[in-house]
């Protein structure tokens, strides 16, 4: 009885906040329309060479005795008074030149290199000076079934190619399992954006780029691939459960109207038939066909028709049959790019007002008890046994 009456408390508590959570969520969903035409987000660029260094000088720090990385940071203040002294003496060079007596900068080549190595963005280098580093933008895609990263991957490409050159490049780190078709579809065309504007485009898969995930990822100038990481998955889903028999069983009638002869093919409720299902299955053939095309196109070396089974590959199996050109992760990539590259990793984002904030944080709170709630019934089952 003491255990009941424990378990009876407990349960009202948490029915308790579960529905007063859900009434506030029910609330911020109601007006998300309207919360988030009010609510602008923001581009947000980091700098990933200086966080980069902001590591390697952490750990320094901790390994060197004191007078060793004294005279590293030291060194480090010279050689930044003197790519500061350069790029002094470029600027009052070019302000001179308004005048028609400006240097050319082949005849600077200590100031050309000096620009150079302090990575300054601007003109070519001319013949006999050091080039410019390239600049690499990073953006991640983390896709789920309806592709809800979409939204904020259309302003960070929009952003990118306002200010990006034909030498640089784009690195868009990619995990989906894959999901909606349009959706999917529209995101591909987002990266297909980059391609057309004469930018390098590079996609990073560490866990999966399957289905939909895939069909962004052979956009791609060049696809790596972590070792483990899932790619493929050139096929088309579609499911879905059918209660007319349990409708039938409880006498309950379904119907539906439509004008049209393909109007509904498949229903939930109602009785399919086998036109129904017969066409059904030919708009799945269909979108898997443009599918393949839309592969075939951007990786005219693969055998499409080999992979597209709706199987996924791993590491050497994939770079085997075309799907990816090289094995290597995103981390490998952008650090190894880093030491002749500038780069910049570009994330929009959301302003979060007190509604929104209050949502989200009711949906963790739902969640967060309803898991407490299912491991702590788990647990009362064992001890029950």
């Amino acid at each position: 009885m003491e255990f009941l009456s424990e378990y009876g408390l407990f349960l009202a508590k948490v029915v308790t906040i579960v529905v007063a959570l859900l009434v506030i969520i029910g609330f911020i969903v109601a007006n998300r329309a309207h919360l988030k035409e009010q609510v602008q987000g923001h581009i947000s660029v980091t700098h990933l060479n200086d966080r980069y260094e902001q590591m390697k000088e952490a750990l320094l720090h901790a390994v060197l005795d004191k007078h060793a990385f004294a005279q590293r940071k030291k060194q480090q203040a010279k050689e930044q008074k003197a790519r500061d002294k350069a790029l002094a003496k470029k600027h009052k060079a070019e302000k001179k030149g308004k005048g028609g007596n400006a240097p050319e900068l082949a005849d600077m080549p200590e100031q050309a290199e000096a620009d150079a190595e302090a990575g300054q963005p601007g003109k070519a280098a001319a013949p006999g000076a050091a080039a410019e580093p390239a600049r690499v933008y990073v953006v991640h895609f983390d896709g789920d079934i309806k592709a809800s990263a979409l939204t904020n991957l259309r302003e960070e490409i929009t952003a990118i190619l306002q200010v990006a050159d034909k030498g640089d490049e784009v690195v868009v780190v990619l995990e989906s399992p894959g999901g909606m078709v349009a959706n999917y579809g529209l995101a591909a065309s987002q990266l297909a954006r980059v391609r057309a504007a004469g930018i390098h485009l590079t996609i990073a898969v560490d866990k999966v780029a399957a289905s939909g995930g895939y069909m962004m990822a052979c956009v791609a100038d060049r696809i790596i691939a972590a070792p483990f990481a899932m790619v493929g998955s050139i096929g088309v889903l579609a499911q879905l459960p059918n209660f007319n028999k349990l409708l039938k069983r409880h006498d309950v009638d379904y119907e539906l109207f439509t004008a049209g002869e393909f109007k509904r093919t498949v229903t939930m409720f109602g009785e399919n038939t086998a036109e129904g299902r017969e066409k059904f299955q030919s708009d799945l053939e269909e979108i898997h066909a443009l599918f393949q095309h839309f592969v075939a196109e951007y990786r005219p070396g693969l055998d499409v028709a080999k992979v597209a089974t709706g199987e996924v590959w791993f590491g050497q199996r994939a770079i085997d049959l075309g799907l990816v050109d090289e094995l290597k992760t995103s981390d490998e990539y952008l650090t190894g790019r880093s030491a002749d590259a500038a780069l910049y990793e570009v994330e929009y984002k959301e302003k979060t007002n007190i509604a929104k904030k209050m949502g989200l944080a009711a949906q963790s709170g739902v969640e967060s008890a309803l898991m407490r709630f299912l491991s702590r019934l788990a647990a009362w089952r064992h001890q029950a046994q």
